[in-house]
């Protein structure tokens, strides 16, 4: 009878090719970087008025709240109603495709909520919607 040897296995060249595998996984990361839209919060909670007209508006991505003391908060920090403009253009700048959505507490002053406004206009952004609350009187 002959014997047969069994040689070893050598496990030096036994390595996992790891290189397709991560270009797989670094191709999604760019494409989910790629397809996301970032929506940029106000940083408060505001008792925004209802309205029967109200509509839900998917395509914000820039929101300023107004609080009733005349605060008005924009990337989760409050800022002067002087500093609205520069705000919103370096916004802009990020994200050409912007709009913005003001949500005015229903206690808010609407002279403060009209001046907000146009300093968004004078920052170039046209598409400028007030939040609301669905419902209000039919």
């Amino acid at each position: 009878m002959r014997r047969h040897r069994v040689e070893p296995i050598d496990t030096d060249n036994a390595d996992i090719d790891l290189t397709p595998m991560l270009d797989v996984v670094f191709i999604m990361l760019i494409f989910f970087v790629v397809t996301t839209s970032f929506v940029k919060e106000s940083g408060i909670d505001v008792n925004r008025p209802t309205a029967s007209s109200a509509q839900r508006q998917e395509k914000a991505n820039l929101l300023i709240a107004i609080r009733p003391n005349g605060e008005i908060w924009f990337d989760g920090r409050a800022i002067d109603l002087r500093s609205v403009r520069a705000n919103v253009e370096r916004a802009r700048a990020e994200s050409p495709q912007s709009h913005v959505v003001i949500q005015g507490d229903r206690a808010a002053q609407i002279g403060l909520l009209v001046e907000v406004m146009d300093q968004v206009r004078l920052a170039g952004i046209q598409d400028v919607a007030i939040a609301a609350e669905q419902g209000g009187a039919e």
